[in-house]
């Protein structure tokens, strides 16, 4: 189901709490509202719908992904980009990002996979996953 945006930046500053397989239902919901916003928005975490669940969706290279308790363990090739989130009102603001991540998540099947991002999804991810821990751009 597609939900409202937060945009509440006091509620967007906690940190979120661990996803459980209760809360697959969570996962569906932010996927919905991501499509919904497919023409302004590459990537969303459950904050952003009002839930706090360390859960994030986003386009990997063209197909949707989900990823569950996402923790970045590894990253390399620093630089400074400027980003928008629909969460936050006004302009891009600057931010480091790094080229290439490695993050430890688990699946919808709750499996817990490593993977290496690069480039624009490693930015859409680190982005999520600062939502995740209450850091704003």
């Amino acid at each position: 189901m597609v939900k409202e945006l937060m945009h509440d930046p006091v509620f967007l500053a906690k940190k979120a709490e661990e996803a459980t397989e209760a809360d697959i239902q969570t996962a569906q919901d932010l996927l919905d509202t991501l499509i919904a916003h497919e023409d302004e928005c590459v990537g969303m975490a459950a904050n952003m719908i009002g839930e706090l669940k360390r859960i994030i969706a986003f386009d990997n290279e063209g197909e949707y992904m989900v990823m569950f308790n996402p923790e970045i363990i590894k990253k390399s090739e620093p630089y400074e980009t400027e980003e928008s989130c629909l969460s936050l009102l006004g302009g891009p603001r600057k931010t480091k990002r790094y080229k290439s991540i490695k993050v430890r998540y688990q699946n919808e099947k709750f499996q817990t996979r490593i993977k290496t991002f690069k480039d624009f999804t490693a930015q859409i991810i680190q982005h999520e996953a600062d939502h995740c821990n209450g850091i704003l751009i």
